[in-house]
């Protein structure tokens, strides 16, 4: 296993950026529950394709296609185990430098949308019961970390640092500051407990405005790397139905992110290959 923190401490690393949507623009279905997952079960090549063009964009790691994967949900036992290796072998092949082995929150495999408000109904032991069995096969996958994503609010977090501290992973936690689940002062609470959980390589914030970003980071505690991989610039327009905005991560952003502590930075929904290749090109790659 390649020494993560280690190059974390040497600079800034490129994260991928949106494989749904990547995958999607090649021609694929991605609506369905599994979203990225079914092509991992179904063509596995074609996922390793279009990790292939992360790496290729200047990725120094790529994120697993497990976001949306759970025991006792949407497929058998062994199906979800067989789906949760796989994810880390095909990243793998595709030449990264590192892999991280993603780990959506519990609203992620329910596919309602409470992954963007935390409204589950559990506690925190529930939550720690639930996610354990996927974060052991994980974690012994042979991905470089686990790349816990999008977590909308503070019970969840807690749960899963108590799972990561009881397995001695390497992980990150990521938390979506678009989540109607902080109250006020909880994302510096949540944050404080990532810290405090051994094996943590780095925090910060995802899958939310590229402007959220710059708040969040600055509170993330001093000696804990940061993270960055917000949605493109865009904004959906229910009424007409389409996008609108700059597409893309803004660079002029991005500089800011790594001087005030990011380390790991990158894309979310709707990020390309080109964002990332700009990426690297502005921290001269």
């Amino acid at each position: 296993m390649r020494d993560l923190r280690a190059a974390l401490s040497d600079g800034p690393l490129l994260l991928d950026g949106g494989m749904g949507t990547l995958l999607e623009s090649r021609g694929n279905d991605v609506s369905g529950d599994l979203w990225s997952a079914r092509l991992l079960r179904d063509d596995p090549d074609e996922v390793r394709r279009a990790h292939e063009e992360f790496v290729a964009a200047g990725a120094d790691i790529l994120i697993t296609t497990s976001y949306q994967v759970g025991f006792g949900v949407q497929l058998a036992d062994d199906e979800v185990e067989l789906l949760l290796r796989s994810s880390v072998a095909v990243a793998r092949d595709a030449g990264a430098r590192f892999v991280a082995a993603s780990v959506g929150p519990y609203g992620a495999v329910r596919a309602d949308g409470s992954e963007y408000t935390g409204d589950y109904g559990l506690s925190r032991t529930e939550l720690r019961d639930w996610h354990r069995r996927r974060l052991e096969a994980l974690a012994s996958s042979g991905a470089d970390a686990l790349a816990i994503e999008t977590v909308p609010c503070l019970t969840e977090v807690e749960a899963l640092c108590a799972e990561v501290a009881e397995l001695g992973a390497t992980a990150w936690v990521s938390l979506s500051a678009s989540s109607t689940g902080w109250r006020p002062g909880e994302l510096a609470d949540a944050f404080a407990v990532i810290a405090a959980t051994p094996g943590m390589v780095a925090a910060g914030v995802n899958c939310c405005a590229p402007e959220a970003v710059a708040g969040a980071l600055a509170l993330v505690p001093p000696g804990l790397p940061g993270l960055a991989y917000p949605n493109s610039g865009e904004r959906w327009d229910a009424q007409a139905r389409r996008w609108e905005g700059d597409a893309g991560i803004p660079t002029d952003g991005a500089q800011e992110w790594i001087a005030s502590g990011a380390r790991i930075v990158g894309g979310c929904c709707r990020t390309t290959p080109a964002d990332i290749a700009r990426l690297a090109a502005m921290i001269g790659r």
